[in-house]
């Protein structure tokens, strides 16, 4: 174990006496005691004498003279751009310009902490990157078992045929998962290195800050500007394979495609079959009303609105249940036949009992809730948000988190306001956001699949049967219909027409129900054939 400062600082003699030291003559490298620095002091010396309490012994915190190394400098020469004494003012830079060292320290330490303050700036971009790298580093096991699972459960629906085609692709995604792994070990190496040069480089301004020392300052002025900001640097373009269980299909020259559209045709101008007023009174602040709704496996709609209570009506309109919760009904999902919504201002998602009682599923941490889904998987999918981040993360029905979708491959955030969310038949995972105007799918895994923006201002999606990827346009007055790829459809637009449309579920038998925001109310709609 170390001795501390002071602890040290006693085992070191006086070098005239023995005594404990307690002072230090940086002139003459002496160690005095308190007595013998008046001693000391009567010696002469051509250089003088600088005494200083021992601790602080090696501070540099003064700087001696090239021409007369006895006295210490203390103006700055302007002519000559060097620190002199003042024997060198009245001497050899008498006609010089000068100023005060102070001054000249200053202005050197302005450069040197503005170019410290951009590049510790320019680290945050830095960090955010090593941290994304990092955690897909710590991904890439679980997106290749998932890629090698989609392999394998291709491969089980054609048996034996294809066993020896599975045992290629899984080699060629078990060579790719390594090229990628020692690609991303590389990269956050580099950027592990840049940070740790930013580190270096804080360490040595607040050592200059402290020291003052002109002759240092001017050496590292240019070193520190040479220094590149790190906002713009390249990230890998290196991606994961996507859809990969389909090489089986190119291996075997087997075209297996999935038909994307139902065999009923869509009816050329949709009907609305009921109408159901909600009820909701209008908000306070935007005179808003209805803000979602959930399908029962028994055909019943569950709706939310700007009180705190949700409703259960049939599709014929009547209410049948009204359950009290703990904010505005604002997103909400069906999760194991239970009404499950978020508690934006707690925190947390809550789920209604079969006896009315609201139970807390789990709490979301210092994130805002918002949309919310249940999956294919019996997870969760809630859309989060926190200042100006915002995130998709995927629970258990406990709170654990499984998953987190944030960034695209370049580190970029995804989502600038999320909203709703669904999932679709394939496992992508689908968000509307209200500031980009666009509806934005990844995958399962959650890489990027594609955007749509054409609609004025999306919110609530959902998605039918066969995948089609629904949206409700609230200030265009229409919904808008996509294939699973992104890629627009059609319009749906009653006869009757529609007014802010936002809240929106898929009832089955070519049928869904939508809320009218301003309106509160909420319309039945056939849009396909029988």
């Amino acid at each position: 174990m170390m001795a501390s400062g002071d602890d040290a600082q006693h085992l070191v003699e006086c070098n005239l006496c023995q005594q404990p030291v307690s002072f230090f003559c940086r002139r003459c490298g002496v160690n005095l005691c308190d007595t013998c620095i008046a001693i000391h002091l009567r010696v002469k010396s051509k250089n003088g004498h600088a005494i200083v309490d021992f601790v602080s012994k090696n501070d540099d915190d003064t700087w001696h003279c090239d021409s007369h190394p006895q006295n210490d400098c203390s103006a700055y020469c302007k002519t000559c751009d060097a620190p002199i004494c003042i024997l060198c003012v009245s001497i050899k830079h008498k006609s010089h310009e000068m100023s005060e060292l102070s001054d000249k320290i200053e202005d050197l330490f302005k450069v040197i902490a503005k170019e410290n303050d951009r590049l510790q700036s320019s680290k945050n971009k830095l960090e955010r990157v090593l941290e994304h790298t990092t955690r897909l580093l710590s991904s890439i096991f679980s997106i290749y078992k998932q890629r090698k699972d989609e392999v394998t459960a291709r491969g089980e629906e054609w048996h034996k045929q294809i066993e020896e085609t599975v045992k290629k692709l899984h080699q060629e995604l078990d060579d790719m998962q390594k090229e990628h792994e020692a690609e991303l070990q590389k990269q956050k190496k580099e950027f592990e290195e840049m940070i740790d040069r930013v580190n270096e480089i804080n360490r040595k301004t607040r050592k200059l800050q402290k020291s003052k020392n002109v002759k240092e300052m001017q050496t590292f002025v240019p070193l520190i500007q040479k220094q590149k900001n790190f906002s713009f640097i390249e990230v890998s373009q290196y991606s994961v394979p996507e859809s990969y269980e389909r090489k089986i299909d190119e291996y075997l020259d087997i075209i297996s495609k999935k038909k994307e559209s139902s065999d009923r045709r869509m009816l050329d101008v949709p009907t609305v079959t009921c109408v159901i007023d909600t009820g909701f009174p209008a908000s306070k602040k935007d005179q808003n009303r209805l803000y979602d709704m959930a399908v029962t496996d028994d055909n019943k709609v569950w709706m939310g609105g700007a009180s705190e209570e949700l409703k259960l009506f049939d599709l014929q309109g009547n209410l049948h249940h009204t359950v009290s919760i703990t904010t505005e009904g604002m997103y909400l999902c069906m999760y194991n036949k239970q009404v499950v919504y978020t508690d934006k201002p707690n925190n947390a998602v809550r789920m209604i009992s079969d006896n009315d009682t609201v139970v807390t599923m789990f709490t979301t941490g210092d994130w805002k809730p918002r949309g919310i889904t249940g999956t294919a998987s019996r997870d969760i999918l809630v859309c989060l948000y926190k200042c100006d981040q915002n995130k998709v993360v995927r629970y258990s029905s406990t709170g654990t988190v499984l998953q987190e979708i944030q960034y695209d491959s370049q580190c970029q955030p995804l989502y600038k306001l999320a909203i709703y969310i669904t999932e679709n038949v394939n496992g992508d995972i689908i968000v509307t956001d209200w500031k980009k105007k666009a509806v934005i799918a990844v995958d399962r895994l959650g890489l990027f699949g594609y955007s749509y923006s054409g609609v004025q201002k999306c919110s609530a999606i959902t998605t039918d049967s066969v995948g089609h990827v629904i949206v409700t346009d609230i200030q265009g007055d229409k919904i808008h219909m996509l294939n699973r790829d992104g890629r627009f459809l059609r319009y749906i637009i009653p006869e009757e027409g529609i007014e802010n449309p936002r809240a929106m579920c898929i009832l089955g038998h070519g049928e869904m129900m939508v809320g009218e925001n301003r309106t509160g109310i909420a319309k039945r709609i056939k849009y396909l054939e029988e």
